[in-house]
């Protein structure tokens, strides 16, 4: 891990996270989604996420007619940021959104796998989030 300018920020090294930061990625502890409503302005929801370290991707599981969703579909920067007491990283990158089954059910399996297995929903969709910047202290 590589310190930043500002003592309090690090920035990670996707290709090299560290098992603790791969680890705390795997703790059954909730996060916040950032995604940009059409005016500009931020849309803060939290969320249960899962990360994939070799896609460099991490996935929500939620409704089509959902905000997340509806802003995901718009495509941009987001984020996903997790805190548990001094520990917290956040994921950055530009998200998308899929009803690709596939896609789909890699999200609900990496879900079922951090959390619990979720409820059927046929209007399901995978929230995911393409990661190109990583910060935090795990």
């Amino acid at each position: 891990m590589s310190v930043g300018h500002d003592a309090d920020m690090a920035t990670l090294d996707l290709a090299d996270l560290s098992p603790s930061t791969l680890a705390f990625l795997r703790e059954r502890t909730l996060a916040t989604l950032t995604t940009m409503r059409p005016a500009g302005t931020p849309h803060v929801v939290p969320v249960g996420f899962s990360y994939d370290p070799e896609a460099r991707m991490v996935r929500v599981i939620t409704y089509a007619s959902s905000v997340k969703a509806r802003n995901a579909r718009a495509g941009g920067p987001a984020a996903v940021c997790q805190v548990d007491g001094g520990r917290w990283i956040t994921l950055e990158g530009t998200i998308t959104v899929s009803d690709d089954p596939e896609r789909v059910a890699a999200a609900v399996a990496g879900y079922a796998a951090r959390y619990r297995e979720p409820g059927v929903r046929p209007d399901r969709v995978a929230v995911e989030l393409h990661v190109t910047r990583a910060m935090g202290r795990a």
